[in-house]
């Protein structure tokens, strides 16, 4: 038994709900990740030295703590300190997006700060306000050198979402992981297939995002 066994038991329409699990759980993440680090890495440029250093902060946490950490305590810790349960795959968007929106954050951050400061200037002296030399000098600079940061968040973002199998949430690992233990006696090479084809699941929803990037790089070459 080897390659046929996919498509034995319904174990093939089970990977693939699992994946849309993991894939609605990335997606969103990545979604909100992208608009709330957008605003992050704006307001991470401000003339305030306290609001820098609260989103430094901010940023420094989301990198020190692992992710894994801060999944158990927003669905164990909540629970027990506050009597209050989030579903797992809520947990696991709201920690991927925390999580997200900082590290996104700080890539807009260097973004803007790497455009020259005689840009901005040039802009006020054709009487552009602070805002439109924002958007309309500054961000389409920005845009092009966040870019192939961005996507390589993201894409880690849909790879780490398989942790959301250790709180519980049936994404495309943990749908591996029970038809392997359930027929590992019967089909001793089913870890082989199973995470093989779960492998070809992950490379075809991470590579469309690195040929984006490549794309977007020579666009704008």
């Amino acid at each position: 038994m080897g390659f046929d066994y996919l498509f034995q038991a319904g174990h093939l329409e089970r990977l693939l709900a699992g994946l849309w699990v993991t894939a609605r759980i990335a997606f969103i993440s990545v979604f909100f990740s992208a608009i709330l680090g957008t605003l992050l890495g704006v307001i991470m440029t401000s003339k305030s030295r306290v609001v820098r250093l609260a989103c430094q902060l901010y940023l420094e946490a989301m990198r020190i703590i692992p992710i894994l950490v801060l999944l158990f305590i927003f669905y164990f810790g909540l629970a027990t300190w506050l009597d209050w349960q989030l579903s797992a795959s809520g947990v696991c968007i709201v920690v991927f997006v925390l999580w997200g929106t900082a590290e996104m954050g700080d890539l807009v951050r260097a973004a803007i700060t790497s455009i020259d400061r005689h840009q901005r200037d040039s802009a006020y002296a054709i009487g552009l306000t602070q805002r439109q030399a924002l958007l309309y000098v500054v961000f389409p600079q920005s845009l092009k050198r966040v870019t192939p940061g961005a996507i390589n968040l993201f894409t880690r973002m849909v790879k780490t979402s398989s942790l959301a199998a250790l709180i519980g949430v049936v994404e495309v690992i943990k749908v591996g992981q029970q038809i392997i233990e359930n027929s590992l006696l019967t089909v001793p090479s089913a870890s082989l297939w199973i995470y093989g084809f779960i492998f070809i699941l992950y490379f075809l929803i991470c590579y469309p995002l690195s040929l984006l990037a490549t794309h977007l790089e020579r666009v704008w070459e």
